[in-house]
């Protein structure tokens, strides 16, 4: 199999997938009673199980597998994860976007969903800003790839990325130290201590310390570099455990982040790029750090009524106030910035999720049921100039929402075909309650402002969302599955909204419709394993985000616009051929495009409209060698490469493409090295080796724009574990 790449000015061709595989299988021949690869299991669907008997198209990362690949945060998923695409929000670094198959929102409001949902340990978190995934001690992430529905309580269209973290341990002390330093000052620091108390109960504390340089230095006035990062992050967990088969773990995270804004800097249009700036113009007036505050609570009870059942409470409170200001191209056209803002912005959310999981029929059938109970309200002051007009607008936006769902899926084995049979089936019901308000007044360089435009509106939502599996184990290392999954996002209000009439009016939901074909095997005593999803997607009423006024940013309008399809293809690899080689790849080729969009007046405007975060090709190859073990610890070497092809960043600009780009990743590691009653690990590592210059992101502001990702990075970790 062979696959054509192009990027920078030269081609080259690639045929790792079909080397890798028969490298492996050739490898494999030589037993030599090494061990096969390693089982993971997941709890994509509510219940433990290997990641292998899963019918779905997952990726999981084990404690182990984030260690090897130094994997601490959302985004580092992104290069082992090929139909995952993430980026910054313009206005704010904190605020990634995450795109799975195509599907994502481009638009960060407070007024409506994201496409794909994200949970920490099994909370879904609206505004996904802060570290709360990084202060824990992570037990396993999960990437699930289409809609989701019948085993979530928010319902999603893209897929969901659920953080798993690991609970305090009863009746045993522990103490982990981790330390990373590199260049441009990077200091990384987690403190994490586990305190048994008696038998039942037991506490966890830990604190994350994160401060690193940007890259780009501020030559104007206020702070001295773009990009810098400035964070903190307490956490504090219990668990508790009465009697046998009851258990309460409650949680608390705090976040704080004072991180400058990342420089967006002007570049030539497609195919030609620009390369990378170390400095910004002098014309900067007072750069500042942005603010931002993020802190949960979770309580969550489990009880195991029996071998067949088991109840679960999750109770969660979650809030953010963030402050953010932004100014695009001070001196690119005059001094002053094309356009300025200032966005304060305050959320709280609260959710309740029931579940009752369990088995019947000699555990022939397996269930989860669930009610889900969603309330957030959010509030937005927000402040946007444009000195070459001049004008200015100020803002005051709330928002509120309230969902209630009921869902349930089972998997039912019936005795025929020797229990190989597994057919599954799943339903959710959905009513979403929105209410927005919009205060917005104008003022141009005359000083007197305009009539402000003033509205309030509520719309009611409903949907039902089924699913069905049909999945027959081949072997017992050989499983394939087809599925048919639903999935909606709620409709909304657009609270920048370029006439209060278009506020008012609000957007539809968007629904999707995903055909899949999976197989998920394991090969030469489990030695090689292939996982492979072909999947074709069918979108209506899109929810597209349209920018109206190209000078500012802060204007849009939300359109369903009508039809879209996305085919694609997902290959997850991995060898190990012999017991010191692990050889992995994971593919994603992925088409989608829009079959129909209209404006207002129901006028075909297709063409004006490319769909975005979609590259056609994107893989990540990973080759880890672990060396015998010696008196100083277990030597390991790693080298990763990741490439992915162009790519439309702006859904109202075709031409704002992302150009095809590769990165080379190397890590070396000494684990397991004997100290006191722990073990040390210590690793050295370099990421984008190369030095290769590349957009994150693409946008226009009257002039095509770009956020540069980070140049070559090295430096060391360390990790003490007792």
């Amino acid at each position: 199999m062979f696959i054509r790449f192009g990027g920078r000015g030269s081609q080259w061709t690639v045929a790792a997938l079909a080397v890798l595989a028969v490298a492996g299988m050739a490898n494999a021949q030589e037993r030599d009673g090494g061990q096969g690869l390693e089982e993971i299991i997941v709890t994509a669907q509510k219940r433990e199980e290997s990641l292998h008997d899963t019918p779905i198209s997952i990726v999981a990362f084990s404690a182990n597998q984030l260690a090897d690949r130094g994997i601490s945060s959302l985004e580092g998923l992104q290069a082992d994860v090929p139909s995952l695409n993430l980026s910054p929000h313009p206005q704010s670094t904190t605020t990634v976007r995450a795109f799975i198959r195509g599907i994502g929102i481009v638009n960060d409001q407070i007024s409506y969903d994201p496409s794909v949902a994200i949970y920490l340990d099994g909370v879904y978190v609206a505004r996904f800003q802060g570290l709360a995934s990084e202060v824990a001690e992570i037990d396993r992430i999960e990437v699930l790839r289409g809609p989701q529905g019948s085993l979530y309580g928010r319902n999603s269209t893209g897929g969901a990325i659920n953080f798993i973290t690991k609970a305090p341990q009863l009746g045993d002390f522990g103490f982990r130290q981790d330390l990373s330093v590199g260049n441009y000052n990077l200091l990384r620091a987690r403190t994490r201590v586990n305190i048994p108390v008696g038998d039942s109960l037991a506490a966890e504390l830990s604190f994350l310390r994160v401060s690193k340089n940007g890259f780009v230095r501020n030559i104007g006035t206020g702070v001295s570099r773009y990009g810098d990062e400035d964070r903190y992050a307490y956490r504090a967990a219990l668990l508790w455990r009465p009697r046998e088969h009851l258990d309460f773990r409650y949680t608390y995270d705090r976040s704080e982040l004072d991180d400058t804004p990342g420089f967006i800097a002007r570049v030539p249009m497609y195919p030609v790029e620009g390369e990378r700036p170390d400095h910004g113009p002098a014309s900067e007036s007072n750069l500042q750090a942005n603010h931002g505050v993020g802190q949960g609570h979770n309580l969550t009870a489990t009880l195991e009524l029996s071998e067949a059942l088991t109840l679960r409470s999750i109770t969660a409170y979650r809030d953010l106030d963030s402050w953010t200001e932004r100014r695009y191209h001070p001196g690119v056209l005059a001094p002053p910035p094309l356009n300025w803002s200032v966005v304060d912005i305050f959320q709280r959310q609260f959710s309740e999720e029931v579940q009752a999981i369990g088995s019947a029929l000699d555990a022939r059938l397996q269930y989860v049921a669930g009610l889900y109970w969603f309330d957030e309200s959010a509030t937005s002051d927000e402040v946007n100039r444009r000195p070459l007009v001049p004008d200015r607008t100020d803002r005051h936006l709330t928002a509120t929402n309230r969902a209630f769902a009921v869902y349930a899926q089972g998997t039912y084995t019936p005795l025929a075909l020797e229990k190989r049979l597994h057919l599954t089936a799943g339903a959710r019901w959905s009513r979403d309650e929105r209410e927005a308000g919009k205060y917005s007044v104008t003022t141009p360089g005359s000083g007197v402002p305009r009539p402000p435009d003033v509205g309030q509106a509520s719309r009611t939502f409903s949907d039902f969302s089924p699913s069905a599996v049909a999945a027959f184990d081949v072997t017992g290392d050989l499983n394939v599955y087809a599925k048919i999954a639903t999935g909606y996002k709620t409709g909304g209000f657009n609270l920048f909204a370029s006439s209060i009439a278009r506020f008012a009016q609000g957007f539809g939901p968007e629904s999707v419709t995903s055909y899949e074909l999976g197989l998920k095997s394991n090969w030469l005593d489990r030695r090689l394993r292939v996982n492979a999803a072909l999947f074709t997607a069918d979108y209506k009423d899109i929810q597209l985000s349209v920018s109206s006024d190209p000078s500012n940013i802060s204007i849009t309008d939300v359109l369903n616009a009508g039809r879209a399809s996305v085919d694609g293809l997902e290959l997850d690899v991995m060898a190990r051929p012999i017991p010191a080689l692990n050889l992995s790849l994971a593919y994603a080729w992925l088409r989608g495009g829009y079959d129909r969009v209209v404006d207002s007046t129901g006028r075909d405007i297709t063409s004006l409209y490319g769909f975005v975060e979609v590259p056609k090709h994107k893989l990540s190859t990973t080759l880890e060698y672990t060396f015998p073990q010696t008196r100083f610890g277990v030597p390991s070497a790693m080298l990763t490469y990741s490439y992915q092809a162009k790519r439309i960043a702006s859904t109202s600009c075709k031409a704002c493409i992302i150009g095809g780009y590769g990165l080379l990743d190397a890590r070396l590691t000494l684990a397991d090295l004997p100290a006191g009653r722990g073990k040390l690990r210590f690793s050295l590592w370099g990421r984008n080796l190369t030095n290769e210059d590349y957009y994150t992101m693409y946008l226009m502001v009257l002039v095509p724009s770009a956020v540069f990702g980070d140049p070559r990075s090295y430096g060391a970790d360390l990790s003490y574990v007792f």
